[in-house]
């Protein structure tokens, strides 16, 4: 039974010293790769906002501290992430095989702005590629939610146009599920489709936990960097998420 993890928003700077509000952001990132490798995955997804100053140097740090994982790992861009250093430490893939599974990576980052969105012709081209293979199940994965959360600032810069997204995947049966990153914070929620229900899930950060049902931006005063972990039996998928302990 394959087994994907999702680590999300990890906001690394050049600096491997630099604080954030509860901790060395790159000491919780270390931890919950640590974490991570002890549940033995087949691949690892990183879902956006890898760096925090858009350095270089931030994205090397990343890329070394990925490569300790004794597992394949994949990144996509976030609201914070600049595609240039980033790719230049590890290419952009936009479609992955996890045992029976296609795993579709869609870039919702918009430079320069908080929110995300995907235009008609990305729009179109994720039809493209559903249409092209239909006997297979689908997870997609991608930086900012579909859904709103149940927080106003966090659904102020959710995905843009999501009813598009939606209407998109209506025709297409198989997409069982969506992994997006962005909300700092564990979540479930579902879109019904005339094909049947599809399942979106929020991962937590490796840094500051944001407090759910926040009007405004607050960060969660108890809950601890986390990461998601993804079992794919057959067309099943069952998912659970784990709490990291860090020294600040």
């Amino acid at each position: 039974m394959p087994r994907l993890i999702q680590i999300s928003d990890c906001h690394l700077c050049a600096d491997p010293d630099a604080r954030g509000r509860r901790g060395v952001p790159l000491r919780q990132f270390e931890a919950v790769v640590e974490a991570v490798n002890r549940e033995r995955p087949d691949l690892v997804l990183i879902t956006g906002d890898i760096s925090n100053d858009d350095s270089a140097a931030s994205y090397a740090l990343a890329g070394r501290t990925l490569d300790t994982l004794d597992a394949p790992w994949e990144w996509l861009p976030g609201n914070h992430d600049v595609l240039e250093p980033m790719a230049a430490v590890r290419p952009l893939a936009t479609e992955l095989t996890l045992g029976a599974w296609r795993l579709l990576l869609l870039d919702t980052h918009v430079p320069g702005k908080p929110h995300g969105e995907l235009g008609d012709e990305a729009l179109e081209a994720l039809a493209g590629r559903l249409a092209a293979d239909a006997s297979r199940p689908v997870l997609i994965a991608m930086h900012h939610p579909p859904l709103a959360v149940g927080s106003a600032w966090l659904d102020a810069i959710g995905l843009r146009r999501a009813e598009a997204f939606w209407r998109t995947l209506a025709p297409y049966s198989r997409t069982r599920a969506i992994l997006c990153g962005h909300i700092h914070q564990a979540y479930l929620g579902r879109q019904a489709l005339e094909a049947g229900d599809v399942t979106v899930y929020g991962c937590p950060s490796t840094v500051d936990p944001f407090l759910p049902g926040s009007e405004g931006f607050a960060v969660d005063p108890v809950a601890r960097p986390g990461y998601r972990v993804i079992d794919l039996d057959g067309d099943a998928l069952t998912t659970r998420v784990e709490r990291v302990d860090f020294s600040a």
